[in-house]
């Protein structure tokens, strides 16, 4: 969208909450609009759309929380939103990203609950293309045909079983923040509880009550969220598993098999051919 003034960005949040305008309403932001979020932390409170809500980060990192639970979204991944679903977002570091809004008519092939969705180059492209003409009040035929498209490329997008639920209690999101800026930090329970100034059972118990997995279940989930994403970019296997802190490429690949029934190669194999 370009950087945008408090005004500009009024009329924007007060045209996604319209249902009587385009069923899709498309934005992408970069450059200037990322510059906002470079100094510190952005937090949206308790809030809901009358439209549902994809939104794909391509940099920085989006926490969301539902009455469900608390996530992290990884970069180039989609996160979906219902209409009227209660959330609370926390944007950190520099932000650009894309996304879009649709009319509850439109979501009736759309997951009902929350959830982590994959994203095609034909999906980035049509969004980029459609937040082009953001704010007009009326599509004509090719933008409409456009649209139909895209909603079908988002209907078809398969759902991803990989998020990372994160919690909540401040204690333990600090240590589940500093994992994920340090992957490769092997410290085990004990070290990181008296780290952030609690009893290992307390920090055992919150991640239990709170992301529905063990510590150390976790840390392997936030390792492979990583994981994926820099093979994803085509890292070698091995300087992925070297900066991920496993001991050997052998390691990291049997727990990557373990979680996705086949080994690095051939799982995006299996992903380029869907």
């Amino acid at each position: 969208m370009g950087h945008v003034s408090h005004t500009d960005e009024q009329a924007f949040h007060a045209l996604i909450e319209r249902l009587d305008g385009p069923p899709v309403i498309a934005y992408w932001t970069e450059g200037e609009v990322a510059s906002e979020y470079t100094e510190s932390t952005r937090e949206y409170g308790w809030h809901s759309h009358a439209r549902g809500q994809l939104y794909c980060v391509e940099s920085g990192l989006v926490h969301v929380r539902t009455a469900q639970g608390s996530w992290l979204l990884p970069p180039h991944r989609a996160g979906w939103m219902p209409p009227g679903v209660q959330h609370t977002v926390t944007l950190s570091g520099p932000m650009t990203g894309w996304g879009v809004f649709v009319t509850p008519p439109e979501c009736g092939c759309l997951p009902i609950e929350p959830c982590v969705i994959g994203v095609t180059e034909l999906m980035r492209a049509l969004v980029r293309r459609a937040s082009s003409w953001i704010g007009e009040p009326q599509l004509d035929e090719s933008q409409e045909r456009l649209t139909t498209v895209l909603l079908d490329e988002i209907c078809r997008a398969r759902r991803e079983p990989l998020h990372l639920p994160m919690p909540v209690d401040r204690r333990a999101l600090r240590i589940a923040v500093a994992l994920l800026e340090n992957p490769n930090d092997n410290r085990g329970l004990d070290e990181w509880a008296a780290w952030a100034g609690l009893s290992p059972r307390s920090l055992s118990r919150l991640f239990r009550g709170e992301t529905a997995l063990s510590f150390a279940q976790w840390r392997q989930l936030a390792r492979l969220t990583h994981g994926l994403e820099r093979l994803a970019d085509g890292e070698p296997v091995s300087a992925v598993a070297d900066a991920l802190g496993y001991a050997s490429v052998s390691a990291f690949v049997a727990m990557f098999r373990r979680s996705f029934g086949q080994p690095p190669a051939r799982y995006f194999a299996a992903q380029a051919a869907q």
